[in-house]
């Protein structure tokens, strides 16, 4: 079975592309290589013994996106990252998020639907929650005023999806709202890449770690939390792909009891980013050079997850603690630097 995965050579896009492999499945890769490299290929490689077939293409061409499906019309679903993920960046370029995220998304389903074959999985986010009112955060949750433009892109590519299935019925799609997807794969042969100065917390951390990063900033120590500093549900990426795996397996099989499904994807516990910074200090044996700066805009103050939905539907449940998630993303950070 051949399946697309649009952002493959991304952090979470390639850990489920080495996942799909180890299953047996075929995997075409689309990436830009905006925000990747294509020596993750040669790591999925050594990693899987096959390399999957890359198409480097931008999404937002529409030409393009229809040229390729004409080309690969045997592509039996998709897995959809492709899209621009800081939520920082988003809140000073709103436009190209729009654009980015939601422009792509649309063409993608425009061809699928034109194949007749609807196995999709959509990458969302606990951001479509904003600042939830009870922990742990359920799929029943409400959908919030989003907190930043990257959040609403996630919110309206739900609504996308879903206004779409009511009407094809050969659209079937799960959204994965994961929360914050952390760590990198045993190997050490790929993990989190970021270009530029990291946007995300761990990757920051091991840079600081090894010098490459002069200090840390952490955003805020006012919030309404044990330690003054923000909570998320950080999980391991290795355990996030696996769960792509298994929503796709369920769409495949046609156990999904509805077209459209909602997930949320996380270990279900909660940390701070001070226990975080304590943490990979103790995995790591490296003291941080951390200080305290002003709130950032957009970030809600606790997110973790209820995963009770997934464990009983999907049969997952993520394996790997906070600390294990620490040390493979320290592991990956000293062999990217030899």
């Amino acid at each position: 079975m051949k399946i697309l995965v649009t952002g493959g050579l991304g952090f979470i896009g390639s850990h489920v592309v080495v996942e799909l492999q180890n299953e047996g499945y075929e995997v075409v890769i689309i990436d830009d290589l905006s925000n990747s490299s294509l020596d993750v290929l040669e790591g999925i490689e050594e990693i899987t013994g096959k390399q999957p077939h890359f198409e480097k293409l931008d999404l937002r061409d529409r030409n393009l996106v229809q040229e390729f499906f004409r080309e690969h019309t045997d592509i039996e679903g998709i897995i959809h990252f492709a899209a621009s993920k800081a939520v920082g960046e988003s809140v000073e370029n709103p436009l190209l998020y729009y654009e980015n995220n939601l422009n792509t998304l649309v063409y993608l389903l425009q061809e699928q639907l034109k194949l007749g074959k609807g196995n999709f999985i959509f990458s969302s986010s606990c951001t479509v929650y904003g600042q939830a009112d009870e922990m742990p955060i359920t799929e029943k949750a409400s959908v919030k005023p989003a907190e930043s433009p990257y959040g609403n892109t996630k919110q309206i590519g739900e609504e996308i999806i879903k206004d779409t299935c009511k009407v094809n019925a050969t659209l079937k799609a799960i959204a994965l709202r994961y929360f914050n997807p952390i760590g990198a794969h045993p190997s050490a042969k790929i993990g989190e890449l970021p270009i530029g100065v990291p946007q995300n917390l761990v990757p920051f951390i091991t840079q600081t770690a090894l010098g490459i990063r002069e200090q840390l900033s952490v955003f805020g120590d006012d919030y309404p939390t044990p330690d003054g500093t923000c909570i998320r549900d950080y999980i391991h990426v290795v355990d996030l792909a696996k769960a792509h795996v298994v929503a796709l397996k369920r769409l495949v099989h046609r156990q999904n009891k509805k077209n459209y499904e909602v997930f949320n994807i996380g270990t279900g516990k909660g940390s701070s980013v001070l226990e975080v910074i304590k943490a990979f200090e103790r995995v790591s044996g490296k003291p941080l050079n951390y200080r305290i700066v002003g709130r950032r805009e957009g970030d809600v103050i606790t997110a973790f997850a209820s995963t009770k939905k997934a464990n009983k539907k999907l049969g997952w449940k993520a394996e790997s603690s906070l600390e294990e998630a620490l040390k493979s993303a320290w592991d990956w950070e000293n062999a990217m630097r030899k």
